[in-house]
C-alpha cells in the first residue's frame, strides 16, 4: 500500500463526514424554523386572544360604570299611605326633590283635596296630607297616576284600601 493517497483518503472521509453533518444540520434548521413560524402564528393568536379579553374586559368595566352611576342617581319615589277616615298621605320616599307634581285627571275620585295641588313640590323625604272620597258608584280607585318634571309619563301609585 502506497501512504501517498493516505492524506487524500482522510480528506475524503472528514468531506463525507462534514457533507452528512450538513445534511443533518439543514433538516435540523427546517425543523427549527417550522416551530419557529408556528410559535410565531400561536403568538399572534395568544396576542389577539389577549387583546380580545382586554377590550372586552373594558367594555364591562364601562358597563359597571354606568350601571352604578345609574343606581346612584337620585330618583323620586312617590307613595300613598292610609291616614284615617278619608284622609291619605302622599310621600316622597326617593332621595330627589319631586317638582311640579300633578295628577292625570281622569283618574281622580268626586272628593280629591290636596293642598298646593297646582305646582305641588315634595323635597326627598317629604310628605302632605290629603283628602280622598268616592262618590255614589264611583269609590276611591286602587291607583292613582302621577308625574312630576323629569318623568313625562304619568306612573301610577298604589292606593292602599280604607280600614
Amino acid at each position: 500500500m502506497d501512504w501517498g493517497d493516505t492524506p487524500a483518503w482522510a480528506a475524503f472521509v472528514i468531506s463525507a463526514a462534514a457533507l452528512g453533518v450538513a445534511i443533518k444540520t439543514r433538516g435540523d434548521g427546517k425543523r427549527s424554523a417550522d416551530a419557529s413560524e408556528t410559535a410565531a402564528a400561536a403568538s399572534v393568536r395568544s396576542a389577539d386572544v389577549a387583546e380580545a379579553a382586554l377590550a372586552d374586559q373594558r367594555r364591562m368595566e364601562a358597563e359597571q360604570r354606568a350601571a352604578e352611576a345609574e343606581a346612584a342617581r337620585p330618583r323620586v319615589r312617590l307613595a300613598v299611605e292610609f291616614v284615617g277616615a278619608y284622609r291619605y298621605r302622599l310621600k316622597n320616599d326617593g332621595n330627589a326633590p319631586a317638582a311640579n307634581v300633578s295628577f292625570r285627571e281622569d283618574g281622580l275620585p268626586y272628593l280629591f283635596q290636596l293642598r298646593g295641588r297646582e305646582g305641588l313640590s315634595l323635597s326627598a323625604g317629604e310628605a302632605i296630607d290629603f283628602q280622598m272620597r268616592g262618590a255614589a258608584g264611583s269609590p276611591v280607585p286602587a291607583q292613582l297616576f302621577a308625574k312630576w318634571d323629569g318623568q313625562e309619563e304619568h306612573l301610577p301609585l298604589r292606593v292602599p284600601p280604607r280600614r
